[in-house]
């Protein structure tokens, strides 16, 4: 491969990829993301590339391993061209009747259609499939057209031509102007403008300037970022191009979370191959920019992703923030002019600069532009990664995409922004996916998670997870955060444990709106969200754990007790056989009972049952 000289050396070479790919009679994509490879897609992927080999169909077969398509419980999954056909949960012995029959003879196997769990339907098509048929795709889609290993995938759809127009025809300042007027917000948690951002960097004095990519995604069940770099590493290294060109910067890095190891495998590599082609490095295209990445891996803690915490990582000592009296883009990496955004933040660049600014203002709400990654996860039919419109209700995520909750119960709540978000309840399922509209319901958009909670859920005890997750990660060097966020849950769990008084609620807020107000980092200032959300909504739960001494959703073990009617009770001795500490007694024909002193509330004999004897009291 030789480096590209210049912007035309670049498009030649697009042109010739495609000129290529004209013999290619049909595309086999398969997502091989982190999801799929635990449900066996490796083995799926070489088990279909040995068939195509073996039938001598390689040249005319493009068989596309991918990143991850977003509908993840279906994994692992795969979309055959021509027809668009989806086939979902396949396995290695698959591979030889997929290609016999779909590749080679244009048929469908019913067997691996998806079966629409409403209608109880096969579908055939994945435009046709109501968990992305809902969505507006700007980024997600884009996995589906790269093998992230491969930079010619990504160049063969335009890839790096929004910067080799940026290169060669705007200046730095029309750049920013351009991001500015896209009103593209960031997408890791503060939703602060980035253009705004970009432009104090710019103006900030000093020739050495850094960008950073913050990919050290903390939040439990959360996943978005990981999926754009593991599936899509090119878009997101051309917008930190485009970004440091904008600035002046000359040195990027890329920190990701050591936990991702397939995400830093495919970021490594599109750093290696776009080096080798000569965009990165000195004088890329042409041009007088020259620019340069490093990748750092995570140092394993929540509060790391926090700017200031993530920067003195980088620089070698304990991830800890700092206050926020300087501005990082003053005052950051090494005390010098910074720009730190997320990745799905970097990743929506190239398309700004390549469509323009209106092109991304045409979607999205008043104050919150373009579209949303969201991580849709818990008691909800259809999980995986989704991406709407930024505006879009709350009740299409969960019921158009998500599909309604995926036991007999209805949602309760949803939590947004992850775990410094807050918990929304039922009768605000209209709000839209917008920046300013969850802040003022008590929550986030933050980077993006979304946990569906349905009755069966405690809102004491998830106040209670919560805080005890920031517990393990706060950092601990301010005294708000540290001592906070331990009364809090000390607190909470008293009241889960059925030790709560009246009094511990005005004691509550009194401490979450104490730490919202002085704690150092953002983090600490939203890790009383959980706790505010959850009184100001479900206050009623609260109340009836301190005055009644029940738990209504029957989940804290200290305040519940399992009995048996025995009316409904067959003698089945399900329960008897699955509980571990033998607390259930009976004969065979004969109604069971259980042995309060020895019953440990561990809830399983209840998840055993198959007609409803066993009642939480």
């Amino acid at each position: 491969m030789t480096k590209f000289a210049n912007a035309a050396a670049l498009e030649g070479f697009r042109r010739e990829l495609l000129r290529q790919r004209d013999s290619i009679k049909g595309t086999v994509t398969i997502c091989g993301g982190t999801g799929c490879q635990t449900s066996q897609a490796k083995k799926v992927i070489d088990a279909l590339r040995a068939e195509l080999a073996r039938r001598g169909l390689t040249k005319e077969i493009h068989l596309r391993p991918t990143g991850c398509h977003g509908f993840c419980e279906q994994g692992p999954l795969m979309v055959v061209e021509p027809g668009k056909v989806f086939y979902c949960h396949i396995t290695p012995d698959d591979a030889a009747e997929i290609v016999e029959k779909t590749v080679i003879k244009g048929e469908v196997i019913q067997r691996l259609l998806y079966t629409d769990p409403v209608s109880g339907k096969k579908i055939h098509s994945e435009d046709d499939i109501p968990f992305y048929r809902a969505q507006d795709r700007q980024l997600l889609s884009q996995n589906r057209q790269v093998n992230p290993l491969d930079i010619n995938d990504y160049i063969a759809i335009g890839g790096y031509a929004s910067l080799a127009k940026t290169l060669a025809k705007m200046k730095p300042k029309s750049v920013i102007d351009e991001v500015a007027a896209s009103g593209l917000r960031g997408r890791g948690g503060g939703g602060f403008p980035t253009g705004r951002k970009w432009l104090e960097c710019h103006d900030a004095p000093g020739e050495e300037k850094y960008v950073i990519c913050n990919a050290d995604e903390g939040d439990p069940g959360a996943y978005m970022d990981r999926c754009v770099l593991e599936g899509n590493p090119h878009l997101v290294l051309e917008g930190m191009m485009i970004g440091a060109f904008a600035v002046g910067a000359s040195q990027g890095y890329v920190y990701v979370r050591n936990e991702y190891p397939l995400a830093v495998e495919h970021v490594r590599a599109a750093v290696d191959q776009a080096r080798e082609l000569g965009l990165l490095g000195e004088k890329i295209l042409g041009s007088r920019f020259s620019f340069d990445v490093e990748i750092a891996r995570g140092g394993g803690a929540f509060v790391c992703g926090e700017s200031t915490a993530l920067m003195a990582s980088l620089e070698g000592t304990v991830g800890e923030p700092r206050a926020k009296d300087v501005h990082t883009v003053v005052d950051g990496l090494w005390h010098k002019p910074t720009v730190l955004n997320n990745v799905e933040t970097w990743a929506n660049v190239p398309s700004i600069m390549g469509k323009g600014a209106a092109w991304f203002k045409a979607k999205g709400s008043k104050g919150s532009k373009g579209t949303k990654i969201l991580a849709l996860t818990g008691h909800i039919k259809n999980t995986g990664l989704v991406e709407v419109a930024m505006g879009t209700p709350l009740r299409t995520v969960l019921y158009d995409i998500g599909g309604g909750p995926s036991r007999s119960k209805d949602i309760k709540a949803v939590q947004t922004g992850g775990p410094s978000g807050g918990c929304l309840p039922a009768s605000k399922f209209d709000l839209p996916v917008d920046f300013d509209a969850l802040y003022d319901a008590g929550s986030m958009v933050g980077s993006g998670g979304m946990v569906v909670m349905d009755q069966g859920t405690c809102m004491v005890d998830v106040a209670k997870y919560f805080l005890d997750f920031l517990q393990d990660e706060s950092c601990g060097k301010c005294v708000p955060c540290r001592l906070g966020i331990d009364r809090m849950l000390e607190i909470v769990t008293a009241i889960s444990e059925g030790r709560g008084k009246p009094e511990h609620l005005p004691l509550l807020e009194d401490l979450a709106e104490t730490m919202s107000l002085t704690a150092l980092c953002g983090l600490g200032k939203t890790a009383a969200n959980p706790v505010l959300s959850t009184l100001r909504y479900f206050r009623d739960e609260y109340e009836a754990h301190i005055k009644q001494g029940q738990c209504p959703a029957g989940v804290c073990q200290a305040l519940i007790e399992y009995n048996i009617d025995e009316s409904k009770c067959t003698a089945c001795g399900a329960c008897l056989r699955a509980c571990p500490y033998h607390a259930i007694q009976g004969k065979k024909k004969e109604p069971h009972h259980i042995v309060a002193a020895q019953c440990q509330k561990c809830g399983i004999c209840h998840a055993e049952c198959k007609f409803d004897a066993i009642q939480v009291a």
